[in-house]
């Protein structure tokens, strides 16, 4: 198993990788940078679209275009078009602002289920309070706007880490400062989460002792194993169904934030990280922080889901 450094430049947060089936291609978001990232491996064409605000997470949608959580709601990026075109965004539905008080949250993390709904964890800054979300939008014909918004859990801090099981039954769900993911029960038919409970926790840091990280994006084999970057880790580490630690991929900087699938047989692991914040002598080493990486995972994982409009 070896790790690539990948020939693109360094993100100051990299997060929500995912691989295009169609257009053969990485994207993902640098949240920090303000900006959406594209690159086709086969021809190294690299595409930016620079972003209002920080684009917590993206997923490819039906029609061709992005869905993207930015930090006051959902929006639909048209990749046809350059960035500085004003029709290029499109805004879905913002979110309520007496549950989500842009001064101190925005959205972070998310992925579409198998449904083609939306769904999205938020962060709250500086963490006063547990108030960070977990949000669904959908398409909705009832709605004036066509789509609506549902709060669907809190109590977080920082929301990370969410994936589905590959039978549509289990919502993985991180909180990354309190070092825990939890699970749900998911009813795939009617997008109702139940029963959340704890399923892994990781120790905390602790003055003078090894520290292995903190829990951020995560995605799912088609095994059912849970693959996790631990941020502050170096490392990813591939989770069984029941929680135990399969595999420990080692990574050459302290802080990868979020892992995907992708390649011709989606056994291509790719990992992004952050830079932003980070000592510098982090950031002016060979490998600097906020690089993205790829290894061969061994195991095919699930193909990215569409947002059906």
């Amino acid at each position: 198993m070896s790790l690539q450094i990948l020939p693109l430049p360094p993100s100051e947060l990299g997060e929500s990788p995912f691989w295009h089936p169609t257009e053969k291609s990485l994207y993902w978001c640098d949240i920090q940078g303000q900006a959406v990232h594209a690159w086709h491996p086969a021809s190294g064409r690299r595409r930016q679209w620079r972003m209002p605000s920080e684009p917590g997470c993206c997923a490819p949608a039906a029609d061709g275009r992005l869905v993207i959580g930015l930090r006051n709601g959902f929006y639909l990026l048209d990749t046809a078009k350059d960035s500085a075109d004003p029709t290029a965004l499109t805004c879905l539905a913002l979110l309520p602002p007496e549950q989500h008080d842009t001064t101190v949250l925005r959205l972070n993390d998310g992925r579409c289920d198998s449904a083609g709904r939306f769904w999205a964890g938020s962060v709250i800054t500086p963490r006063t309070a547990p108030h960070a979300a977990l949000w669904r939008l959908q398409a909705d014909p009832a709605s004036a706007t066509g789509y609506s918004v549902r709060h669907m859990a809190g109590d977080n801090f920082t929301a990370n880490g969410l994936a589905f099981s590959p039978d549509n039954r289990t919502l993985y769900w991180s909180n990354t400062p309190e070092h825990r993911i939890d699970r749900f029960d998911f009813d795939v038919a009617t997008g109702e989460i139940t029963h959340r409970r704890p399923w892994v926790r990781f120790d905390r840091k602790v003055e003078g002792q090894p520290y292995g990280g903190r829990p951020d994006g995560a995605a799912v084999d088609v095994e059912g194993n849970y693959w996790v970057a631990m941020y502050e880790g170096a490392c990813v580490l591939q989770l069984s169904p029941a929680g135990a630690v399969l595999q420990r991929i080692a990574v050459p900087v302290q802080c990868p934030t979020m892992v995907c699938f992708g390649g011709e047989d989606l056994s291509t692991l790719y990992i992004t990280s952050a830079g932003a914040g980070r000592p510098v002598q982090e950031q002016k080493t060979a490998t600097p922080a906020g690089s993205l990486f790829s290894v061969e995972a061994g195991v095919a994982g699930l193909p990215v889901n569409f947002f059906q409009r």
